[in-house]
């Protein structure tokens, strides 16, 4: 059946809203204990890694990078990597953050044994609460999803902005705790737009 294209914005249309509900939604489920533990393990770890797959581990490194941008010592460790020496960078007192929707990603499972195994403190974002991650992180942050955005529904579509939101929620959160300066950031950022009206 061809689609015309009110059909076609439509569906682009039904796509936005229910990304844009999904976001507004974690106001109403934030487990602010376990969300404030996650900031708090965060601002005193010396080292701290990011950790996911796919769409996950796209997030994840976005959020290394903001973390960076916030001077906290972070990287993103890819699964791949971890399983071959990888996960050498870790050590005990550090902080890992892991992302999984259903919280039993396969290619995971062996990088939370190792990170139970070396005293790292794990912080586990999923939606399972019943899964692996969840119960051997010592932190779990919740995330919900009512369903994906793509017409199939099974695509890293709301699961995705839902994921970069509480990242940016738990950096917004550091800075604060952290007592973060503007003068700080434009010091290590003098490049692009940004730092030219960060450095007149």
């Amino acid at each position: 059946m061809k689609m015309t294209k009110e059909d076609v914005i439509a569906r682009a249309r039904e796509s936005i809203q229910i990304e844009a509900k999904a976001i507004a939604d974690i106001a109403g489920y934030l487990d602010e204990d376990s969300f404030y533990e996650a900031v708090k393990a965060l601002a005193a770890a010396p080292r701290i890694t990011t950790c996911a797959s796919g769409s996950s581990g796209i997030a994840a490194k976005k959020f290394a990078h903001s973390l960076c941008c916030i001077e906290r010592g972070a990287q993103f460790l890819s699964p791949a990597e971890a399983v071959h020496g990888g996960m050498g960078c870790m050590k005990k007192g550090d902080v890992v953050v892991m992302v999984s929707r259903g919280g039993k990603t396969a290619e995971l499972l062996p990088i939370i044994d190792v990170c139970n195994k070396k005293g790292v403190t794990l912080i586990g974002v999923t939606e399972n609460l019943d899964s692996i991650l969840a119960q051997k992180s010592q932190i779990v942050v919740p995330m919900k999803i009512e369903r994906e955005s793509d017409c199939l529904n099974t695509m890293a579509t709301t699961s995705y902005v839902v994921t970069i939101a509480l990242f940016d929620a738990m950096l917004n959160a550091l800075m604060v705790m952290t007592d973060y300066t503007l003068e700080q950031f434009a010091l290590i950022h003098p490049g692009g737009a940004v730092g030219a009206k960060l450095n007149k």
